[in-house]
């Protein structure tokens, strides 16, 4: 039986989000966006590092997030 690791994506400054580029169920690998951030008047992408399924979606469009802050998390098969 293969068990479910999850994984969450954080924020790594304190930004506002921009887009929202992933729904819950997708499919994402390594190198792909879910999150556009903006912070000081630059675009940062906010990159998956893992592969998985995405499992909950924590901020929509217009939110400001902190340093540490969660925004998607994914469920991945071990």
């Amino acid at each position: 039986m293969a068990r479910e690791q999850t994984f969450r994506i954080l924020a790594e400054m304190v930004a506002n989000v921009i887009v929202v580029e992933v729904a819950v169920d997708d499919e994402v690998s390594p190198g792909d966006p879910v999150c556009l951030l903006e912070s000081m008047k630059m675009e940062i992408p906010v990159l998956s590092e893992h592969t998985g399924v995405v499992t909950a979606i924590k901020v929509t469009p217009g939110d400001v997030v902190q340093e540490g802050d969660v925004l998607v998390e994914l469920t991945a098969a071990r």
